[in-house]
Formats: C-alpha cells, structure tokens, sequence
C-alpha cells in the first residue's frame, strides 16, 4: 500500500475514533481519553492508536484498560463507517509526548529565572 493510502486511513480512523468514544462508548474510564494519533500498517491489518488522558498513571490505566475492552465494538463500528480493505485491529498506546511537552516547558521557565535573576524586572 502506498503512504498516501496509509495516511488517509490514519486520518479517518482517528477521526471516526474520536467520534465513537464521545457519542457511542458510555465506558466512564475512557470519558476524558483524547486520541492523538494513529499510524496504521503498511498492510492495513493494525491501527497503533495513541491517547492521553487527564491525571496519573492511575487514570492512564484505565483509560487503557477501558480501551482494549472497548476494541471490539469500535473495530467493528469503524468497519461499518468507513471502507477499508481490511478493517485493522486497534492497538493501544499511552502517548507521553504531552507529558514531556510539559517537562521541557517548565525547564526551560526555570532557566529563564535563573537567568534573569532575583533582582531583575520581568
């Protein structure tokens, strides 16, 4: 399959996935998961679909294990909204990059006091 196939399917599924889990998945652990991502395979048989969630590694958890039982039901709802050649399994993955996002940001705003110093104006 050719990229452009493979983006464009990523495209759809990540927004018919957002779509499903705020109308039609009542799961209350996957009540604030945002999917930030999806890469499917060269052979559209699996979707890498990345999420994140508000609060701690307990809420991370959660949010996973909510998804994966969730799986099922929106593989096959994605299978009815959208025609791929083959409607790929959905893995799962915590995507830390807004964590480290966040890390950085506050580094770098250490760094800028420091360097300004306690005497200097803003």
């Amino acid at each position: 399959m050719g990229t452009k196939y493979q983006k464009r399917a990523a495209d759809l599924i990540q927004v018919h996935l957002t779509d499903l889990l705020r109308t039609r998945v009542n799961d209350p652990r996957v009540h604030m998961v945002t999917i930030t991502g999806v890469d499917v395979t060269a052979d559209t048989r699996k979707a890498h679909v990345y999420f994140s969630v508000l609060g701690g590694p307990e809420a991370q958890a959660e949010a996973l294990a909510g998804l994966r039982s969730a799986a099922g039901f929106l593989r096959r709802e994605l299978g009815q909204r959208i025609r791929l050649r083959n409607t790929p399994e959905l893995v799962f993955h915590w995507d830390s990059s807004l964590e480290r996002g966040e890390r950085i940001s506050s580094i770098l705003d250490e760094l800028s006091d420091e360097i300004e110093g306690p005497g200097s104006e803003p």
